[in-house]
């Protein structure tokens, strides 16, 4: 492969294309962040050069020959604070679009305050802390990111990817300690249930993110201090804001990358501009690659989103959008027999799987404010099949059968806030009813019974086989105030949320959940604010637990409880440029309530990071957990042609299981270090680089007695339930690099990049697999006195695969906008 790069970068370097100069267009809006009235007047000014222009009566600008390359976007308007946008890269093929959303400045009034800086500034009064933001550019020319938000965002403070570091390829977001299903994901205020492929029912992780980052302009992760609006956050929201599309043309851009292919279009729908339009398909060829490679696995998957705004008048916007992905998993019989191969047939299921959310919201505003409505609705559907050995998954040998699983996740939901400005202050309140529905046919085999040589059971089987269909109501109330004191210095939020539901025992119980939360903050001088919150959050149970039903066709989780998160948080901001920001933050989380397995006796905190289901079983709310630690991230924004964020974390992560001990949990890394720099040179050429070290996680170590008994019909070996967690992991550590030049024509932008995953082929540990040898014809398995398998598996001759991952991965792809 490096014989291939190498000469596609010497004619990178080498080329050479004579053409006129060719000229970009950049367009946006500008409103206030307060009120999202459109400003009329705001100057737009692009840094460094003589460009700029005005916004019109609807707070729009247009700016033509604009030469292509990356610039600092400044607007500035009376009685509003100087906003930045940084980084903004105006090509030839596509117009540029930018929108702004600056904040009434006092200062400007001719009143004595502490200035803050506007343009990097990232907290609110609600949020003064535990808040990050991620602009477009920063997303798409993330090295090693190939275009996947969720691995981009495992750069940030606090954010880290499980075992191995996201080298097994997972997109499990571990935040602050937290498991992968304690997120919540917001599309312009639409919640998105799912967006990973292959998505594992019951948390969040996949191994390929399914949103286009073409369509978002920036990405917002909140850790912490979470506005009363959102329900079911216990580690983190993750919000994403899409750009609308082009009010005056109609222009796209075609990717192909390492695995996988996609169009965008977008452009107006009406002569007038007011309606636009975005939409995407995408398709994956990995199935291919693997095919070429000899793996058993056939990854296979597409992928849609849109997005519809129509502008009814100044005051009322409607806006149409959706995402949805078809993904199936199957098997194929390998090149070769290898103990690795042979694993992989015999523990992963096959995945035929399809998912949407569909969502409208209508907004207007209102003297000094606005309210929105939003309804959406979202379906998962869920088939598992999985078998002793997978090896001909068509034949589907169900006396081989392991595993079967159709589950079907439906939501309708509607949501309203109102949102109020009165001189100092802010309120905000609303409402949300669910209807939810889950189907769940589950036949799974837990453990084979076994017998000895007279006949006498030595364990008994377990077999799950039921099917259960529930349908009920979720709601939930809010409401949040703020004020701002001492000229703006200091300034204070409180806010009150409550849920309900109308399936569990105590669901009605509103005053169980009440979850008030506070945060401060106050500038100390020009350049230092010192922020703390406290709050209490609760998350309601998957429904694989509230909708599992035992083999007597009962439900028995319709008695357990919220699960509960407190937070307890500070924090230093310091701001010595206008592009630089520094944090530092201590944090601490306490848990209770956390569903513990019934079965295995383990908390569902330390599980979620597998392919398959989370939470398929009978539970108890006894589970405790604590997270603590301190973050410490510096973000440069573009400057002199460098830009940088490094981030450092230290954290414990603990939950106890069924015996009640805390004990360090899945997710406890405890060191989490990233470091991402970029460079532009000149003519359009740009230099990327990543590096991430994440401590390694606690494992179990396998029962030996336990596995070989059980190993030939679960597929995996057995953990040692007197040893959760007693070991760890190596270290992991990746460095990343990219390098993009870009070609400009008249109406079509030519962008071709090399991006180099894993340059240095650090080796990353996963946790080990366990497997039976199999015989030299891969017919059966190997033992040690040449019969067949015992029951008890005494004869068999086990293997512990180390489970290491990372190669050298250099690819290349091509962006065309036209």
């Amino acid at each position: 492969m490096q014989r291939v790069i190498l000469p596609i970068l010497i004619l990178l370097l080498t080329a050479s294309i004579t053409l006129a100069q060719n000229l970009g267009t950049l367009n946006g809006s500008v409103v206030d962040k307060l009120t999202q009235e459109a400003l009329v007047g705001v100057t737009i000014r692009l840094e460094g050069t003589e460009l700029g222009t005005t916004t019109d009566i609807d707070g729009n600008f247009r700016l033509n020959n604009v030469p292509p390359r990356s610039y600092n976007i400044v607007a500035t308007y009376i009685g509003y604070a100087p906003f930045t946008k940084f980084n903004v890269v105006v090509t030839t093929g596509n117009a540029n679009q930018v929108n702004f959303q600056i904040e009434p400045d006092a200062n400007s009034l001719g009143e004595v305050v502490i200035a803050t800086n506007k343009s990097v500034k990232i907290a609110s009064v609600e949020t003064p802390l535990s808040i990050q933001n991620l602009s477009v550019e920063e997303i798409k020319s993330n090295p090693g990111g190939n275009f996947d938000i969720s691995k981009v965002l495992q750069a940030l403070p606090g954010v880290s990817a499980g075992a191995g570091g996201g080298g097994g390829g997972r997109n499990d977001l571990i935040i602050r300690g937290g498991g992968p299903s304690e997120n919540v994901f917001y599309l312009d205020g639409v919640e998105i249930p799912v967006i990973n492929h292959f998505t594992t029912q019951g948390a969040a992780g996949g191994p390929v993110g399914q949103l286009n980052v073409s369509f978002i302009e920036d990405a917002t992760l909140a850790t912490s201090a979470f506005n009363a609006r959102y329900d079911n956050p216990l580690s983190a929201v993750l919000q994403f804001t899409q750009r609308d599309g082009n009010p005056e043309r109609v222009q796209g851009n075609f990717r192909v990358g390492a695995s996988e292919t996609s169009l965008t279009l977008e452009g107006p729908l009406a002569k007038n501009g007011k309606t636009t339009f975005l939409a995407s398909a995408r398709r994956s060829y990995l199935q291919f690659l693997f095919q070429l490679i000899g793996l058993p696995i056939r990854p296979d998957y597409w992928d849609f989103q849109y997005k519809v705004t129509h502008k009814i008048n100044a005051k009322t916007t409607i806006t149409s959008l959706g995402v949805g992905a078809i993904d199936k998993f199957y098997f194929a019989a390998p090149k070769e027999s290898s103990p690795e191969n042979n694993y992989i047939l015999s523990s992963v299921p096959s995945i035929n799987q399809w998912n949407y959310t569909q969502g409208f919201t209508l907004k207007r505003l209102v003297e000094d404010g606005y309210w929105n409505l939003t309804f959406s609705r979202n379906m998962l559907d869920n088939r598992l099949d999985q078998f002793t050995d997978n090896f001909d998954g068509k034949q589907k040998d169900e006396a081989k059968r392991k595993l079967r699983l159709q589950s079907q996740e439906i939501e309708n939901k509607l949501r309203f806030d109102y949102n109020k400005y009165v001189g100092a202050w802010k309120y905000a309140f609303g409402a949300g009813v669910q209807y939810a529905k889950y189907n769940n046919n589950t036949f799974n085999r837990i453990f084979p019974e076994v017998k000895d040589d007279n006949g006498n059971i030595i364990q008994p089987g377990l077999t799950l086989n039921f099917n259960s269909a529930i349908n009920f109501l979720k709601y939930g109330f809010f409401g949040q105030i703020n004020r701002t004191f001492l000229d703006q210095r200091l300034a204070i939020s409180a806010g009150m949320r409550t849920d309900g539901n109308t399936f569990m025992n105590n669901g009605n119980d509103i005053w169980r959940t009440l979850s008030p939360r506070a945060s401060i903050s106050y500038a100390l001088a020009e350049k230092w604010k010192a922020s703390a919150s406290v709050g209490r959050y609760f998350k309601l149970a998957p429904y694989t637990v509230l909708g599992f039903r035992d083999n007597d066709n009962v439900l028995v989780n319709k008695d357990i409880n919220y699960l509960q998160s407190d937070h307890y948080v500070a924090g230093l901001e310091y701001l010595p440029t206008r592009s630089l920001r520094i944090t530092v933050e201590g944090f601490l989380k306490r848990y209770a309530d956390y569903p513990v397995s019934a079965v295995s006796g383990l908390s569902l905190a330390n599980q979620g990071n597998g392919f398959g289901v989370l939470g398929n079983e009978k539970v108890s709310s006894i589970g405790k957990g604590e997270a603590t630690g301190v973050e410490l991230f510096v973000q440069q924004k573009l400057l002199k042609n460098f830009f940088f964020t490094g981030s450092y974390t230290l954290f414990w992560s603990k939950f106890s299981n069924a015996n009640g001990r805390e004990i360090p949990s899945s997710w406890d890394n405890r060191h989490l270090f990233s470091a991402i720099l970029g460079y532009k040179f000149g003519r359009n050429w740009e230099l990327g680089v990543k590096y991430r070290y994440q401590g390694g996680v606690p494992y179990t170590p396998f029962d030996d007695v336990a596995s070989r008994r059980d190993y030939a019909v679960t597929g995996t070996g057995t953990l040692d339930a007197d040893q959760i967690n007693t070991l760890r992991l190596t270290a992991f550590n990746q460095l990343d690099l990219r390098i993009d030049k870009k070609w400009n024509y008249r109406r079509a932008t030519l962008d071709i990049f090399v991006d180099i995953q894993n340059a240095l082929s650090s080796k990353s540990q996963g946790e080990p697999n366990y497997t039976f040898t199999r015989n030299a014809d891969n017919t059966d398995w190997k033992t040690t006195d040449n019969l067949p398998l015992r029951p008890d598996g005494s004869n068999a001759i086990p293997i512990i695969l180390d489970n290491l991952s990372g190669s050298f991965l250099p690819s290349i792809g091509i962006i065309v906008e036209f």
